[in-house]
């Protein structure tokens, strides 16, 4: 049996090239959810729709599509324990090797100050982080990707590990999931606050480093 992949990723970056090695290098199958399914086959790319693999359909205009037991199922198994193995055969449940999703634009969408607070609500993942922090979780079964810039490191990974991404690369993979998704949730939470007339006591930060300063070099700048 073929491996397999689930994409669903509102940023398309990179995912046709990401898609086309996948399947023609190391053999996996695709299933995907909406947009990302139709930018697949617009390629050329052969992809199950995430709503023909669990035999359910999307509902409530798209606000449900992969919270679903066969496709968590798939995530959250792991394949060297019986009992789990039995579950996926009783079930009908493929494992899922790699998760790649990013998130909806939340940020993107309340920089415009014409935004409504209804489209801001609307730009609020759910599936989304939930895909990536159960595949967070299991990251010693599978690899999740939350940035087009980790697709051509992956790719590389599999490389030179013969098809199999090592430990160490698949726990950084999870470690930068936690902080996308609680940098992800941390602007949701600053969004509604300044919704309520500036009355909430509680505030957050978060940032990237750039660039490591030693303590010599910080007595240079003073």
């Amino acid at each position: 049996m073929k491996r397999l992949a689930l994409l669903s990723a509102s940023d398309k970056t990179g995912i046709v090239d990401l898609a086309k090695v996948l399947t023609t290098e190391f053999d996996f199958d695709m299933i995907s959810s909406g947009g990302t399914a139709r930018t697949l086959t617009e390629a050329g790319i052969a992809v199950t729709k995430v709503c023909d693999y669990t035999g359910f359909p999307e509902i409530l205009g798209g606000r449900v599509k992969t919270l679903q037991p066969r496709i968590h199922g798939g995530i959250l198994a792991r394949t060297d324990n019986p009992s789990d193995q039995k579950d996926l055969a009783d079930n009908d449940i493929r494992p899922i090797e790699l998760v790649v999703v990013n998130l909806y634009p939340f940020e993107q969408t309340v920089a415009n100050p014409d935004t409504t607070l209804t489209e801001a609500i609307e730009k609020i993942d759910i599936g989304g982080p939930t895909l990536l922090r159960a595949a967070a979780k299991n990251h010693a079964y599978l690899t999740v990707l939350c940035d087009p810039v980790q697709y051509e490191p992956y790719l590389s990974e599999m490389r030179t590990q013969s098809g199999q991404p090592s430990l160490g690369f698949r726990a950084d993979c999870a470690r930068q999931v936690f902080w996308h998704t609680a940098t992800y949730d941390q602007a949701i939470a600053t969004y509604l606050s300044a919704q309520a007339d500036g009355t909430s006591s509680r505030y957050a930060l978060s940032g990237t480093q750039k660039q490591k300063i030693g303590r010599a070099s910080c007595r240079e700048r003073v």
